[in-house]
């Protein structure tokens, strides 16, 4: 096996749609790969494919690994790109020793574990045990295959997931979740009032990112910002109404981009800007170091194409919550350093329909208690605010363990390969591994992936030295195992 290889079967995925909900022709590539192979291959009904591999000879007595990854990928692109995620292949080019996506998502998260798990299949000179190899369903959007896996289907008690960011750490814990949506429904509009000019205010350019992996990395929440700018131009701008929002889009992404469209007395108007335009200068200069590119914009709107409003009381109700809501880090953990311990991401604020407005927000620890109490002061924010709030797509934590034989395996296989120590640790992320040991309780995992940078967000990248290491380091670790 080769990173060649590996990059090769890559390409084949770029060219596959695969947004969460929507992976019937990752899976049929799936399916249609192993059958060429004549490798047994099943699919459940969630979507989960297990494609199974015999010992090779002489390796009967080995145990049965499982290498694991998923199906789906984030989609989200850059405003104003031309690219449809149903049925555009990913368009990727190297830079600098970067295989980068930059105008979209690349979706090595996980596209490049899947694509190792082929080459690792396709190697007839690769001595391995037993291989059974899982390919789960929409992890990205409440990790739906993992939560629907048969506790009868693996045979393997030795699980490799192959959904981890960063070269040279070996990951052996990870962060549960939980989701939280906010909705406010309302049956008539309000009139505009008469003379009324309309502006469309935004926040764009952000950064964004996985909301487990760079949420300390002090990067800003467009859905916050424009909270800012509302807040200031409501209390300001007497007879200001709200007609629409849209923020942010994936629930385990930091917002983007959001803006508002505002009718508002017409003598208002240069004050609205002026608000508006003071917020843009506050944010970029309060991000100035670790979000760089924050722009905003205001427009006026001849002919906005909307005839009403959004009711005085949900709109003042929603502009409130919004600027209450928790988002970022909540706690850093008290015994591994540098390792945030619960966090919550005002993920998207969306109008899916007339008379609907729904905010979606997650929450990540570890500790069940914790993830449940974030929980709570987020249903506090918008409850009190009119909204029904309820909680749902809860998945358990990866509790770590040092007395782990994969770990041991791993570890040693790092030193001798590379001459020094991985570094072992926990990741704030959601990983399977927690849903998976749950149903198989005597399952002993471990996590590992090349370096990517920028999941879940345009611009994301995979790092090639990384890969040719990640390769070598599973190749030594099938054998080892």
């Amino acid at each position: 096996m080769t990173s060649a290889k590996v990059l090769a079967f890559f390409d084949e995925i770029l060219r596959i749609p695969r947004e969460s909900g929507h992976e019937e022709q990752i899976i049929a590539y799936l399916q249609n790969w192993a059958a060429q192979r004549g490798l047994e291959c099943q699919t459940d009904a969630f979507g989960n494919v297990l494609i199974r591999k015999e010992a090779a000879k002489g390796c009967e007595s080995m145990p049965t690994l499982i290498l694991q990854s998923h199906s789906d990928m984030v989609c989200e692109k850059n405003k104003g790109v031309e690219h449809d995620f149903a049925k555009d292949p990913i368009k990727a080019v190297v830079k600098d020793g970067w295989l980068i996506a930059e105008n979209t998502t690349l979706g090595a998260d996980c596209g490049i574990g899947i694509a190792a798990t082929l080459a690792v299949l396709d190697d007839e000179d690769l001595p391995h045990g037993p291989l059974e190899c899982l390919f789960t369903s929409s992890e990205e959007t409440g990790m739906d295959g993992a939560f629907g896996l048969s506790p009868e289907l693996l045979k393997g008690s030795i699980l490799i997931n192959l959904d981890s960011e960063d070269e040279g750490e070996l990951f052996i814990g990870c962060s549960g979740g939980l989701d939280t949506t906010a909705v406010w429904e309302y049956k008539d509009t309000e009139a505009l009032a008469a003379g009324s000019a309309v502006i469309e205010i935004c926040f764009e350019g952000g950064i964004g990112g996985h909301s487990g992996d760079d949420i300390h990395k002090g990067r800003s929440n467009a859905i916050q910002s424009l909270a800012r700018s509302l807040w200031r131009i409501w209390h300001r701008c007497p007879g200001a109404q709200l007609l629409s929002i849209d923020g942010g889009n994936k629930r385990n992404a930091i917002a983007r981009e959001a803006k508002a469209v505002i009718a508002l007395p017409a003598e208002s108007v240069a004050l609205a800007k002026e608000i508006h335009l003071q917020a843009v200068e506050e944010v970029r200069s309060e991000y100035a170091k670790t979000d760089s590119g924050i722009t905003g914009t205001v427009v006026e709107l001849p002919d906005c194409g909307l005839e009403g409003a959004i009711p005085f009381d949900v709109a003042r109700g929603l502009i409130h919550a919004l600027c209450g809501a928790p988002h970022g880090v909540l706690a850093m953990s008290a015994e591994v350093h540098g390792l945030v311990q619960l966090s919550t991401n005002l993920a998207s604020v969306k109008m899916p329909s007339p008379g609907v407005i729904r905010i979606g927000t997650s929450q990540r620890s570890a500790v069940a208690s914790e993830r449940r109490w974030a929980g709570e002061r987020v249903e506090a924010a918008f409850a009190q605010a009119g909204a029904v709030v309820t909680h749902n797509g809860e998945y358990p934590g990866w509790t770590p363990s040092m007395k782990s034989r994969i770990l041991d395996v791993t570890r040693q296989a790092y030193k001798d390969l590379f001459k020094v120590e991985p570094v072992i640790r926990a990741i704030h992320a959601g990983l399977e591994c927690g849903l998976i040991i749950d149903k198989y309780p005597q399952m002993d995992a471990i996590s590992f992936g090349p370096t990517l940078r920028g999941v879940h967000a345009p611009g994301e990248r995979l790092d090639l030295a990384s890969l040719d290491k990640f390769v070598l380091l599973l190749e030594e670790v099938i054998r080892k195992a």
